[in-house]
């Protein structure tokens, strides 16, 4: 199943533990893992802990990671620390189910990193039965 956040902002981390938890329940899953698989190559999936003004943190910790470099990416070399940036966060997450509940840590939730919107972005979600 395929299903599309649309972004409102060039930098933006968007909570989406919600949206997981609606699918988990529509399709009645209860007991295995959930496979969530962006398929961009300018924005990433983690989980993080969103207190107020954490993303803003996240977001600012990200951009001083990556240098400033004369970056050689024929198609738009502006777009190469994002296409890092996504390398290094990463397209994919694989969490546990229990009784159609994400075993997530208390304060843990699910984020998509939008690092060159605004865009839709499509994200898999599978799950393997345990």
């Amino acid at each position: 199943m395929v299903r599309t956040v649309t972004t409102s902002k060039a930098k933006q981390i968007l909570d989406i533990t919600g949206e997981i938890n609606r699918i988990l329940t529509h399709k009645a899953w209860k007991n295995g893992i959930v496979v969530l698989f962006l398929a961009h190559t300018t924005a990433a999936l983690t989980t993080a802990d969103l207190d107020p003004g954490t993303d803003l943190d996240m977001l600012d910790a990200f951009e001083k990671i990556i240098p400033k470099l004369n970056y050689r990416h024929p198609h738009n070399p502006a777009h190469v620390p994002s296409h890092i940036l996504s390398s290094l966060i990463g397209a994919s997450l694989t969490i546990p189910v229990e009784d159609g509940k994400l075993k997530l840590g208390t304060w843990q939730r699910i984020i998509l990193v939008e690092l060159d919107g605004p865009r839709e972005r499509e994200i898999s979600v599978s799950f393997i039965i345990s």
